[in-house]
């Protein structure tokens, strides 16, 4: 009798392992299912430039609700950090001018770090793919779209982050 009991036991929570496992599954599918309806939307875009004999450094990380600014020097051992809540119609505009089609299209060229200059890098991903860029400004061609947003970004930095 002991035998048929354990046995039960080990059915019954088989059973309720398993619909567990399937449930939380299904869940995981759903959302993410939902959160991102256009694999061409652009959900963060992030440039930094850093380098330089000093080792400054500034990174600005942008998202569809806020901004993120930090900048420092490593020889001066100074750091200071700027964060603010944007809206969706900042948001649009800060990304206007960048074309999902052209980003696989731009060409990045080599660090300069190791002569002592500054690399600037973008970051820009979509639910479908990220996008890395360092010192794209030599690719006339399609450089401007990520200049254009450059300047986008500067008009919601406060002047010392700029």
């Amino acid at each position: 009798m002991p035998t048929t009991k354990k046995l039960y036991l080990k059915i019954l929570f088989s059973i309720l392992l398993l619909s567990a496992l399937f449930s939380c599954d299904s869940k995981k599918t759903q959302g993410s299912s939902v959160s991102h309806n256009n694999p061409y939307e652009i959900t963060f875009v992030s440039v930094s430039e850093i380098g330089g004999r000093l080792g400054s450094y500034r990174i600005i990380k942008a998202t569809k609700d806020s901004v993120f600014a930090e900048k420092g020097m490593t020889a001066g051992k100074t750091h200071k950090e700027w964060a603010s809540a944007i809206n969706s119609e900042t948001w649009k505009k800060l990304i206007s001018s960048v074309n999902i089609t052209d980003l696989d299209h731009i060409k990045s060229s080599p660090s300069q770090q190791s002569v002592d200059g500054i690399d600037e890098t973008f970051q820009i991903r979509t639910p479908k793919k990220s996008h890395i860029y360092v010192n794209a400004y030599t690719d006339t061609l399609h450089y401007k779209q990520l200049e254009q947003f450059k300047e986008q970004l500067d008009k919601i930095l406060p002047k010392e982050y700029q």
